[in-house]
């Protein structure tokens, strides 16, 4: 049967520093440039890095990720990041797809850090990605790490594979979204939730 638990790490194979660069100049000579004139010389390396910057969630350690910032903590009530800004790299062309992701969850017992919760979705923002995983991952990671009586994600994303190729329809967006325990089971916690994320609502302080 296949596990249903969020892959939170998965070691690459490393590479000495311009193995990618050497496939970039091979890309250039394909499309009709010359990855020796001055513009584009330090291409390749730069386009190297940048491909593993946005891809260095593969080596996260969930587990690294929030040590020491899980506490006990007896509250029972919401907790809400909403409005995450996040980058990614669609896995079907490799162009980016980038919004905004809101996290809830009903604690159990436990509590996270909040600096935390960004830094999960940047782990697994930084592979490549589609959406619909993407959102399900979240979900997934932070249910398994604090089990509380529920975790809800929405993402909203633009995605450059529909904007500037395809279709091209600049103004469409992708909104795929996660409910798991409570959020999935009582339609208040999640219209609660819905409406706590809804845009143009101020704080009520």
């Amino acid at each position: 049967m296949k596990s249903n638990k969020a892959v939170v790490k998965m070691p690459r194979p490393q590479y000495g520093e311009g193995a990618i660069a050497e496939h970039y100049r091979e890309i250039l000579r394909q499309i009709g440039e010359n990855p020796e004139r001055e513009g584009l010389k330090s291409t390749p390396l730069r386009a190297e890095k940048a491909i593993r910057f946005l891809t260095n969630g593969y080596e996260a350690d969930i587990q690294k990720l929030v040590n020491g910032a899980i506490f006990n903590e007896a509250t029972d009530e919401m907790v809400v990041v909403k409005d995450i800004d996040f980058f990614s790299l669609c896995e079907h062309h490799m162009l980016p797809f980038m919004g905004k992701c809101h996290v809830a969850y009903m604690p159990h017992k436990k509590i996270l850090g909040l600096s935390k919760i960004p830094r999960v979705v940047e782990m697994f923002s930084r592979r490549l990605q589609v959406q619909e995983r993407l959102t399900t991952q979240i979900a997934t990671t932070l249910n398994e790490v604090l089990q509380p009586r529920g975790v809800a994600v929405v993402i909203e994303a633009v995605h450059l594979c529909m904007v500037v190729r395809g279709v091209e329809k600049q103004n469409s967006k992708a909104v795929t979204s996660a409910m798991l325990g409570a959020f999935r089971d009582r339609p208040e916690t999640r219209a609660e939730f819905l409406a706590l994320i809804r845009p143009g609502r101020e704080l009520d302080l």
